[in-house]
């Protein structure tokens, strides 16, 4: 089997971060999301991975994965020049899916339990393709399918009027049927190829797909939102681990801290946390629920359920609070001498802000 991990769009709902970084290499507790898809198609033994790369960040995509040694797997990239949807994508990838059965995976979804148990169904029910599905509150943000038994009735994308609550969670298990099924597809009223459509049409060809309801959480990281509540499900799993140059008596909880980590005496850590090597925290709070990346400096700053990204700068005053806040890469915040308040915060690549 083959693995497919799907990194284009322009993550419209993440902007200001997407004007100038791409959404699946937004970091969840020290990684880009997408790695972690990465890492469940390699836990069920997938070797050969193809990454679809759009007009946005495609060479930061190619440099963060390269060829895929860091992982002992191969890596290659499809273009796909506009973004014509799921479909669309999963076309392009023809050549590199030969004959092989393969797994499509959006690099900005996280699923709770990975893929084994899915991949496990698949295989042995030899299905031609399968879906992973999860019930949702708000139905009409997702591809929905109905169900009848064990069979697939009616798949529809983000319906008006949803006839279920299964939502499609960015897992998709194939065989190459579905290219012919792809082919026959036209642009829907949004102007992309649906997947959805080509699952329907295999299931009108009387092909054999199946689906599977996972039990663990899904996340679409999609917003500023969602994408703060997927770091703090992933946080709360954290294993803590340190490498610091100083005492860990002022560090509780769960923290996982990197290499080259200096935290002073005066700053408290509580847990679930991540902090990334290099990064200085000084007479500071950093709360649960809080992802900084490397080296950051934070001083004299409060800071809960917020992601830091590298390189980035707050020195701020303790009164001043930063809460469910999305910060960029290299963004410096400094203070200005104003009163107290708790900010919260969405700042992309580059940003400078005086409070």
């Amino acid at each position: 089997m083959k693995g497919i991990i799907l990194h284009g769009g322009t993550g419209t709902r993440l902007r200001p971060l997407t004007y100038t970084d791409v959404k699946q290499l937004l970091p969840i507790a020290g990684k880009p999301i997408s790695e972690y898809a990465l890492e469940n198609l390699i836990e069920i033994g997938i070797r050969e991975v193809n990454i679809v790369v759009g007009s946005t960040g495609s060479e930061e995509v190619k440099k963060y994965y390269g060829n895929g040694e860091r992982w002992n797997i191969n890596i290659s990239y499809t273009y796909q020049e506009k973004p014509l949807g799921i479909a669309h994508a999963i076309g392009l990838t023809r050549e590199f899916v030969g004959d092989d059965n393969f797994v499509v995976f959006l690099g900005d979804n996280f699923l709770q339990d990975g893929i084994s148990t899915l991949y496990r169904n698949y295989e042995s029910h030899n299905y031609d393709g399968m879906l992973a599905l999860v019930h949702v509150r708000n139905p009409e943000q997702f591809g929905i399918a109905e169900i009848d038994g064990d069979r697939i009735i009616e798949l529809v994308e983000k319906p008006r009027q949803p006839k279920s609550d299964l939502a499609i969670a960015g897992v998709y298990f194939l065989s190459p049927a579905v290219f012919d099924s792809i082919d026959q597809l036209k642009p829907s009223g949004r102007g992309e190829y649906e997947i959805t459509e080509a699952y329907q049409d295999m299931i009108d060809r009387k092909l054999k797909i199946g689906y599977s309801i996972i039990s663990g959480w899904f996340k679409d990281t999609g917003t500023v939102d969602d994408f703060l509540d997927c770091n703090r499900l992933v946080l709360d799993r954290v294993s803590g681990k340190s490498s610091v140059t100083t005492s860990l008596r002022n560090v509780s909880g769960r923290v996982l801290m990197e290499n080259d980590t200096y935290i002073s005496d005066d700053s408290r850590i509580l847990g679930p946390c991540f902090i990334g090597h290099g990064t200085r925290i000084e007479n500071s709070y950093i709360g649960p629920f809080t992802s900084i990346g490397s080296n950051c400096h934070i001083k004299d700053t409060e800071i809960e359920d917020s992601i830091i990204m590298d390189g980035s700068t707050i020195t701020l005053s303790k009164n001043f609070n930063l809460r469910q806040s999305l910060i960029g890469a290299n963004v410096n915040i400094t203070m200005n001498g104003s009163g107290s308040r708790t900010f919260k915060l969405v700042l992309g690549r580059d940003s400078k802000m005086e409070l």
